[in-house]
């Protein structure tokens, strides 16, 4: 596991998009993993500038995202189809036919799981995966639990991440209870990932992850630890270092 330390959030989101830029650019039909929250914004702010000042090509990339909530509209501007057309899509050159995103409103969800995780195996799976680290741990909506499901599945949102989530609602009782979350091992079997964090709430997730000798599922994160390509991209703050 590789650890960079940038000095703030700017930073922070523009090291993580320099490595996404040289990996499209390698392979210019990548099959990115891409995350939700406020942390990736920074980065898909700077893509999106490498692509309109610098020419940045998107038009073969594909990609999946992470998780959805369970439920919510995708015009919702808490969906995370509302959120990556409004932070991402919307200004970049991908064709829209290459985007994908676990559907909430499924009347199978649990079928639309399975599917989900047999496309990204015939699109060759992922090549690189882009993840935050919930201030509990958690990747994607992988919370910490005593079992950590294998595959795209749906999961029920921790009291803590409800509470996190709320910030983005009107009320914390407007948030969903549940979401569908790429499975651990959907996860671990990106060929590289990023791990962005920043600001002092994620510092003791991170300090437990990057210090770390185990694996348990009470730090869903740790399983990392395993994962022979992984870079964690965290400002100072979320590294315990003060200001």
């Amino acid at each position: 596991m590789k650890v960079i330390v940038t000095k703030d959030y700017d930073s922070m989101s523009r090291e993580a998009a320099a490595i996404v830029r040289k990996e499209i650019e390698k392979k210019r039909d990548i099959v990115l993993g891409l995350a939700t929250g406020s942390t990736p914004i920074g980065m898909y702010n700077e893509l999106i500038r490498m692509h309109k000042e610098e020419g940045l090509d998107f038009s073969s990339v594909v990609s999946f995202n992470l998780d959805e909530y369970v439920g919510i509209d995708y015009n919702d501007p808490n969906s995370y189809h509302y959120y990556m057309n409004v932070n991402l899509f919307d200004y970049i050159n991908i064709d829209k036919n290459n985007v994908h995103i676990p559907d909430g409103n499924s009347k199978n969800i649990e079928e639309s799981c399975r599917v989900y995780d047999k496309l990204i195996d015939e699109k060759g799976g992922i090549d690189l995966q882009i993840l935050g680290i919930g201030a509990n741990g958690h990747i994607g909506f992988n919370e910490p639990e005593e079992e950590l499901n294998v595959g795209t599945s749906i999961v029920n949102l921790t009291p803590r991440t409800i509470k996190d989530n709320s910030r983005f609602f009107k009320s914390i009782d407007d948030v969903p209870t549940k979401a569908i979350t790429m499975g651990i091992g959907t996860i671990m079997k990106a060929k590289k990932i990023i791990l962005l964090a920043s600001g002092k709430n994620k510092s003791e997730a991170i300090k437990k992850l990057v210090e770390g000798k185990k694996i348990t599922t009470k730090l869903p994160a740790s399983v990392l630890l395993l994962h022979p390509d992984v870079t964690v991209i965290v400002d100072e703050e979320a590294y315990g270092i003060n200001k």
